[in-house]
């Protein structure tokens, strides 16, 4: 992915993080996709080992929530208001990120 659409996505994610709701972390993002609760996943690309977040983006799409990548953590983290890095957030209430999660979702279509 882009540096572009990286940036995008963290976008949406500071943003949905102060008018929306997030989840961080594998455990409650995987609880978000499974209940249908999530509108946008993210997972980290720097996730060590690779495993723990594996199972993510097929979840995501066998539901049909939109499912993005960023290159690190730390971003993320960051992005999701955290002080520590996260490897995976959903999104469950999208706030004022609406319009940046419908492009996503409409770009992989």
């Amino acid at each position: 992915m882009a540096k572009e659409s990286d940036e995008r996505v963290l976008e949406a994610v500071e943003i949905a993080k102060s008018t929306g709701k997030l989840k961080k972390g594998t455990n409650e993002v995987t609880k978000a996709i499974e209940r249908g609760t999530a509108k946008l996943v993210v997972v980290a690309k720097d996730v060590n080992p690779p495993e723990i977040v594996m199972h993510i983006p097929l979840l995501a799409k066998e539901k049909g929530i939109p499912f993005a990548e960023v290159q690190s953590r730390e971003e993320l983290g960051a992005a999701a208001g955290l002080s520590v890095a996260t490897g995976s957030v959903a999104v469950t209430a999208e706030g004022d990120a609406k319009d940046i999660i419908k492009e996503l979702a409409k770009e992989q279509q």
